[in-house]
């Protein structure tokens, strides 16, 4: 069982601020910044690509919420960040789906860094390559979408 499970089942100790039937949010315990919140489905999904709509959907709406309350409350939030990171060689290092949002202010430390070629724009050509298969994948990918 992963960690979120054990957080979900109570057999791991979490700091909830929203429950519901579709997914849960509570506090990361490696906070960016105070009030760095995890969202996660309610029932074991690795991947993005495999949690259905609607729980996608659920999962947006209450990052959506989280988003407003940090913005409301007396925590320093100046802006917001909604990130997802989906499989290791993304950033994942729990295989459960979760949505962190946490508030940022000028200052923080914390920041995303671009690689090496980012500034160098690729051909037209690439990026439509890149779009024909995109396209292509879609198709097998169905009603996931």
């Amino acid at each position: 069982m992963c960690t979120f499970c054990q957080i979900l089942a109570g057999e791991l100790p979490g700091i909830f601020v929203h429950r519901g039937q579709t997914c849960a949010a509570f506090m990361d315990i490696q906070p960016i910044n105070p009030g760095h919140v995890l969202i996660v489905p309610t029932h074991h999904v690795a991947h993005l690509g495999k949690l259905d709509a609607s729980s996608v959907g659920e999962l947006m709406q209450v990052g959506q919420h989280i988003a407003a309350a940090l913005r409301g409350s007396e925590l320093r939030c100046e802006g917001v960040n909604l990130f997802l990171a989906d499989g290791e060689a993304a950033g994942q290092e729990v295989p459960h789906v979760h949505l962190h949002v946490f508030p940022r202010f000028t200052g923080d430390g914390f920041g995303l860094r671009f690689g090496p070629s980012y500034a160098q724009l690729p051909p037209r050509e690439a990026l439509d390559a890149a779009a024909a298969q995109i396209r292509a994948a879609l198709d097998n990918v169905g009603d996931a979408v």
